[in-house]
């Protein structure tokens, strides 16, 4: 029974909405198949995954993305700054400005953002 051991990432895809989500146990393995929305949503999931031990034994997946437009949504949390955004998410602090530019519908200056905000972020 791996279900029980996987359920934080199964619960974590539920609550990003992946469609299709289908979870089951062949040969002793557990088998995910799902579509994301975005990228960001699928990375999300494999973040969590991987937080627990042995998953690369135990689990096949199988994750398609919907749209790549953008890389994902973002809502803002305390402490957060456009540029900590860019390295935890594109890999690079200095690439903040794209962030910003993407969303100058909600943003007015780099250095404001608000908890809260939903955030595109480019693509990677």
């Amino acid at each position: 029974m791996l279900q029980p051991k996987y359920q934080p990432a199964i619960d974590l895809g539920k609550e990003m909405g992946f469609s299709g989500l289908e979870v089951s146990e062949v040969g002793g393995k557990l088998k995910v198949k799902a579509t994301a929305q975005y990228q960001f949503d699928k990375d999300l999931f494999w973040d969590k995954l991987k937080t627990i031990p042995n998953w690369n034994n135990e689990v096949d997946v199988n994750i398609s993305v919907m749209k790549s437009d953008v890389y994902g949504y973002y809502t803002v949390k305390s402490g957060d700054t456009l540029s900590k955004l860019a390295k935890a998410h594109l890999g690079d602090a200095k690439r903040y400005m794209e962030i910003f530019n993407l969303n100058k519908g909600i943003l007015k200056d780099p250095d404001m953002i608000k908890v809260g905000q939903r955030l595109q972020l480019p693509k990677k």
